[in-house]
């Protein structure tokens, strides 16, 4: 299917009256260089066209190591980390440096352009470490929530006890030095209300919506089927907690006890898990009908999405994929594309109609689903229109200005 015209939803380049004219402001990101990690950036391009000031704090990467560079008129500093944390010891280790570069780059960005608001993006909860001496000075503080990190570290490492409490800890100040939170949904907006204690009107829902201005169909390249009738897709981390495992498991009940030898599975991203999994894929015979590309750039991306005929999400269901919403699936519905995912709760929120539900953490039943839509063409059609007008009318990322630009306004009346 190909997506409408995106000049429908050109990304607001000049927000009228300039509501942050004068302000500056500094986002802390630690997970994802920018401009990479796309959610952040689309909020610091929303807030530099309502006339703010935008800084922003974060990690190099491949393909972002520049220490600092101007993009868009926004300024980004980058630091290095010493290690890509896997353990428990690891992330400590981790997020130590990082709240070390994280510090020091903000003092000189406060003396050189002046600091009126800082966003800091989960995870870590730690960045209120960053914050607080600027509170002292009139600074605000926001928390911009994208992980459950006591549901993160559970579902990382199988197991509660010290580190898991020491999140929750962490949570709790977090939320405490917050002047207003943004939530990415409803559930996680009930964390802050609850664990977060939160005055419900300092709680705003801004969803990770995709831009559509960006995120477009492009030409088709058969090749990427590699001769075989299907391509699904699969884009996001390489990961413990992402299920790809399941998703293995899904596509060997697939080959050799349905005998569906026509499907080809391109699965886009990097992560810890990435080695680890294209070694299982060996192990098990299946490199005929599983390609792994890393990493790749949005041209490469945007040809798998447009090429594909259904996307999967195999997150494992736990307490953590339950109350989160993921990417990816925003994505395959800007395109277009029906999906087949375990079933979640803000999983089955953000796609309805537009997904097939597996029976939770069965890669069986999730191989069936797959078959099941990819022989149904009509059926995908009706999905994949569905999901598309889903997030043209209520879920890309021009919905989602209003929210936000409502959380600063917030922060900077109190």
């Amino acid at each position: 299917m190909t997506a409408p015209p995106p000049q429908d939803f050109a990304f607001p380049s000049r927000i009228e009256g300039q509501p942050l004219a004068g302000k500056s402001v500094l986002i802390i990101v630690e997970n994802l260089p920018l401009p990479f990690d796309r959610r952040v950036w689309q909020e610091a391009r929303t807030l530099k066209a309502a006339g703010a000031t935008v800084s922003i704090i974060c990690p190099t990467g491949k393909g972002y190591e520049k220490r600092y560079e101007v993009i868009d008129a926004i300024h980004i500093h980058r630091h290095p980390l010493p290690i890509e944390a896997e353990g428990a010891l690891g992330f400590l280790l981790e997020y130590g440096a990082a709240l070390v570069w994280e510090t020091v780059l903000a003092w000189r960005i406060y003396f050189k352009r002046g600091l009126d608001i800082i966003q800091g993006c989960n995870p870590p909860d730690l960045i209120f470490l960053v914050a607080l001496p600027f509170k002292l000075l009139g600074v605000k503080y926001i928390f911009d929530h994208h992980d459950i990190n006591p549901e993160l570290y559970e579902a990382k490492f199988g197991t509660r006890g010290f580190f898991w409490k020491l999140m929750g800890l962490f949570e709790k100040l977090t939320f405490k030095t917050a002047d207003v939170s943004i939530a990415t949904n409803e559930s996680y907006r009930t964390i802050a209300l609850t664990r977060g204690g939160m005055a419900a009107d300092r709680v705003f829902v801004v969803r990770s919506g995709p831009d559509l201005s960006r995120l477009q169909a492009v030409p088709p390249v058969p090749a990427l089927k590699d001769g075989k009738t299907f391509l699904v897709g699969y884009v996001g981390v390489m990961g413990e907690q992402e299920g790809i495992d399941l998703l293995i498991d899904a596509v060997e009940h697939l080959v050799h006890d349905m005998d569906r030898r026509d499907i080809r599975f391109v699965l886009v991203g990097g992560g810890p898990s990435l080695a680890k999994l294209q070694a299982d894929v060996a192990r098990r015979d299946l490199g005929e009908w599983i390609h792994f590309t890393g990493r790749a750039p949005d041209q490469e991306l945007f040809e798998v999405l447009s090429t594909m005929d259904i996307g999967v999400n195999p997150d494992r269901v736990n307490a953590m994929n339950d109350k989160s919403t993921m990417n990816k699936i925003m994505e395959y519905m800007a395109l277009g594309k029906p999906m087949v995912q375990f079933d979640v709760t803000e999983g089955r929120f953000s796609a309805q109609d537009a997904s097939l539900y597996a029976k939770a953490n069965n890669p069986k039943d999730f191989a069936e689903k797959i078959a099941e839509l990819l022989d149904d063409p009509e059926r995908r059609e009706r999905m994949g229109a569905f999901g598309r007008a889903r997030v043209e009318t209520q879920l890309n990322w021009n919905t989602q200005v209003e929210p936000l630009l409502a959380a600063y306004a917030k922060a900077l009346e109190s």
